[in-house]
C-alpha cells in the first residue's frame, strides 16, 4: 500500500503557494466529469462493474505526463482519518471519502491535478490553483482531458455532450468554483444580498466543504451550477466576471469597516487574538471562525510583524484528521480541543497583539 502521508506536501508548504488576489481567493478549482461508453453510473454499477471500471481508468490516469510523480490507491486501502485529511485539503469530495471498493485516487505531487475514480462519475478530474486562476486551471484540465480521451472511451452524445450521472452536469461536464474568504461582506452585513445576487446569475454559494455544508471561518465556494448548452469558456468567463465583482465587494466592505466601525472591527479582530492566544480548549469550528478574523486582520494591516502563510497553516492543521495525525493515539473530541488549544497558543507566542491604528492592509 502506498503511503500517503510521505507522498503529501506538508501543510506549512501548501500554504506557501501564492496566486494572483489570494487574499481573497484562497483557491481556483476546474472539474470535469466524465464517464465510459456502455458502463454504468456508479451510483447503479454492480461492484464488480466498478472494479472493471477502475482497473481500466486507474492505468490510464497514471500513465498522463501531469501524473509522472503521482499517489494513486484504491479507497478501500486508505484509513477513514487519511480520507479524512484529502477532504480537509479539498483534494477529494466528502461522498468520495465515504467510498470503499471499486473507488480510486490518483494525485499528483504538487496537489495541482488529482482524479476521484467512481465517486458519482466514472472519472471526476480537477485541477488546482492558488489565487484567482481560474483560466489556468481550465486551460490545464482541458489539456489534461483531450490527452486522457485518447487512451479512454467516454461517453459523449452529438446533442447532449458528456454523459454524466446527474443531469446537471450533463454537456460538458465542467464545474467551475472558487474558494473565497469574505470576512469584510460578512461583518459589513452584505453577504446575505452578495449570496442572492450570485444565485439569480445561476451560480451557487456554498459552504467550506461545498454542497450542503456552512461557511466555517467565512470561507465560501462559489461555482457554475449548469453546463449545458454553453461552452467551457463562456462559462469560465461569467465566473471570473462575477468573482471580479466579489473580490471588489470584498475590498470595499473591508476599506468601509475601517473607516466607519474601526473599533468594531478592532474588537472583533482583538477578541479573536485575545480567545487564541490564550485559550486551553478550543473547538476546530471555533478556531476556523477566530482565525478568519485573525486573518482579516493580518491583511488589514493590524499585525505588522505576522505572515498570512502562518494563519493559512494554523487554519489546516487545527482540522480535525490534520490535528489527529499529528499524536499516535486515538483522540477523542475533547481531547482534540485541548491539543489544539495547546497548539494554537505556542504557535500565536511569537505574534503581538494587534496594533490599534492600521497601515491600510499594507500587510505581507
Amino acid at each position: 500500500m502506498n503511503d500517503l502521508h510521505s507522498f503529501l506536501i506538508s501543510p506549512a508548504e501548501a500554504t506557501q503557494q501564492h496566486g494572483p488576489h489570494d487574499r481573497i481567493v484562497m483557491s481556483s478549482r476546474v472539474r470535469l466529469a466524465r464517464n465510459l461508453r456502455g458502463l454504468a453510473f456508479p451510483g447503479w454499477a454492480k461492484k464488480n462493474e466498478r472494479v472493471k471500471v477502475l482497473e481500466t481508468v486507474m492505468p490510464a490516469v497514471v500513465s498522463m505526463p501531469e501524473m509522472s510523480d503521482s499517489f494513486s490507491e484504491q479507497m478501500d486501502n486508505l484509513a477513514p482519518a487519511d480520507k479524512q485529511i484529502l477532504v480537509e485539503r479539498h483534494l477529494i469530495s466528502r461522498e468520495h471519502a465515504a467510498k470503499s471498493v471499486g473507488s480510486g485516487l490518483v494525485l499528483n505531487r504538487e496537489e495541482s491535478f488529482c482524479v476521484m475514480i467512481n465517486e458519482e462519475d466514472h472519472l471526476r478530474m480537477q485541477a488546482l490553483r492558488p489565487g484567482f486562476q481560474l483560466r489556468e486551471a481550465w486551460t490545464a484540465i482541458d489539456r489534461f482531458d483531450s490527452s486522457l480521451e485518447k487512451k479512454l472511451d467516454f461517453a459523449f452524445d452529438q446533442e447532449l455532450g458528456y454523459l454524466t450521472a446527474c443531469p446537471t452536469n450533463l454537456g460538458t461536464g465542467i464545474r467551475v468554483s472558487a474558494m473565497l474568504h469574505l470576512p469584510g461582506c460578512v461583518l459589513d452585513e452584505q453577504i446575505n444580498p452578495i449570496i442572492q445576487s450570485v444565485n439569480k446569475l445561476g451560480l451557487a454559494v456554498r459552504g467550506l466543504y461545498g454542497e450542503g455544508t456552512e461557511a466555517l471561518g467565512n470561507v465560501f465556494q462559489v461555482s457554475n451550477q449548469m453546463t449545458l448548452g454553453e461552452s467551457e469558456t463562456v462559462i469560465v468567463e461569467r465566473l471570473e466576471k462575477v468573482l471580479a465583482q466579489i473580490i471588489e465587494h470584498e475590498q470595499n466592505a473591508r476599506e468601509r469597516l475601517l473607516e466607519k466601525k474601526a473599533k468594531i472591527v478592532l474588537n472583533h479582530i482583538g477578541r479573536a487574538y485575545g480567545i487564541l492566544a490564550n485559550a486551553h480548549s478550543i473547538s476546530s469550528k471555533e478556531t476556523m471562525n477566530l482565525l478568519s478574523l485573525l486573518r482579516l486582520g493580518v491583511d488589514m494591516g493590524l499585525f505588522p510583524n505576522t505572515q498570512r502563510t502562518l494563519v493559512d497553516e494554523l487554519f489546516l492543521v487545527t482540522q480535525p484528521a490534520h490535528l489527529q495525525r499529528q499524536v499516535s493515539d486515538k483522540l477523542t473530541a475533547e481531547e482534540r480541543d485541548l491539543i489544539r488549544a495547546d497548539m494554537v497558543r505556542e504557535r500565536l507566542k511569537s505574534v503581538a497583539r494587534p496594533v490599534t491604528k492600521p497601515n491600510g492592509g499594507k500587510a505581507n
